[in-house]
């Protein structure tokens, strides 16, 4: 019979070092074109799937996001676009689980609060500007329809969120025509790594 010379490593926090990516799309859901479909269909990222895309409750999409935080331990990056930029500050600001967010990229936030908003957006008032407790990259562009330049910096630095203005693409969505957008994604490596 051998003996071990040196006590079994029970520390498995390594093996699940890596963080995971997950998906968060906004208002309506990012249709086949759009880069986020274009990232799962790619690297099998999964997408956090909400009840309700259309009539979006804040509190549901919270609750739906801490549901899937709370399935696996492993660390998460959170990919956010548009409406899914305001779920994680407004996640963030009320979830015990934050330690779970590794980083998140918060893609083209919009402006809820502005007069031309439809209705379906209206309960995402106020814009939750409370500092995020992980980092996080906002990435804008200068002629987003659904939110001024200068709105989305103020967002940036009341979440403390580090900046990156993309230029003149829109929404940054699927009528952006970002194809795998491989500029994102090297920016979520980089979060990943960090």
């Amino acid at each position: 019979m051998t003996s071990l010379s040196a006590p079994i490593d029970t520390d498995f926090t390594a093996l699940t070092s890596r963080p995971r990516v997950l998906l968060l799309p906004g208002w309506q859901d990012s249709g086949p074109i759009h880069w986020q479909s274009r990232w799962e269909a790619l690297h099998g990222y999964p997408r956090v799937q909400q009840d309700d895309w259309l009539w979006p409750r804040r509190g549901d999409w919270m609750a739906r996001l801490d549901e899937v935080l709370l399935d696996d331990d492993t660390p998460a990056v959170l990919v956010a676009h548009s409406l899914g930029c305001h779920l994680v500050a407004a996640w963030a600001a009320h979830t015990q689980h934050a330690a779970r967010v590794h980083a998140t990229l918060l893609v083209a936030p919009p402006d809820p609060e502005r007069d031309d908003m439809p209705p379906n957006l209206y309960n995402w008032r106020p814009i939750v500007r409370q500092r995020l407790p992980f980092a996080s990259l906002v990435v804008a562009s200068s002629d987003d329809p659904y939110c001024h330049l200068a709105r989305a910096a103020e967002m940036a630095a009341d979440w403390g969120s580090a900046w990156w203005l993309l230029g003149a693409h829109g929404h940054i969505n699927g009528e952006s025509n970002l194809g795998d957008w491989a500029e994102g994604h090297a920016l979520l490596r980089s979060l990943m790594s960090s």
